[in-house]
């Protein structure tokens, strides 16, 4: 049974910084690509970042390029969402996911494992 625990979401003032992550178990995790997605209240969960099997590729969305940096650990079976430079608009729940192939993917359907999600909120 694939699982997907995220940590490390809180409460922080907007200019701050948090670092997500997510720890895997229950699959190969080094041959899936991972993502993670938010979903704020009232809105559709979207993309935010993904990171190919090896690390070797990753994307982010356009409202957090800059900012946040996607990053795995294969030894580890982790992979972490560094967020800076965080934003009022950024408060949601984040979301990690494990993919049903091995690429990095902004598409939500290509995701075929999920986790509970870690609150993030930004204070302005």
């Amino acid at each position: 049974q694939v699982q997907l625990v995220e940590s490390g979401g809180g409460l922080v003032q907007a200019g701050g910084s948090l670092r997500l992550s997510c720890a895997a178990s229950g699959r190969t995790f080094s041959s899936y690509g991972m993502g993670w997605f938010r979903q704020a209240p009232g809105k559709e969960r979207e993309f935010v970042a993904a990171i190919s099997w090896s690390g070797s590729n990753t994307v982010s969305a356009d409202s957090v390029k800059g900012r946040f940096t996607i990053s795995r650990d294969n030894a580890k079976n982790t992979v972490d969402l560094q967020m800076n430079s965080l934003k009022p608009e950024d408060t949601a729940v984040y979301y990690c996911a494990s993919a049903s192939g091995a690429h990095s993917d902004s598409r939500l359907s290509q995701y075929a494992y999920w986790g509970q999600g870690t609150q993030v909120f930004v204070s302005s």
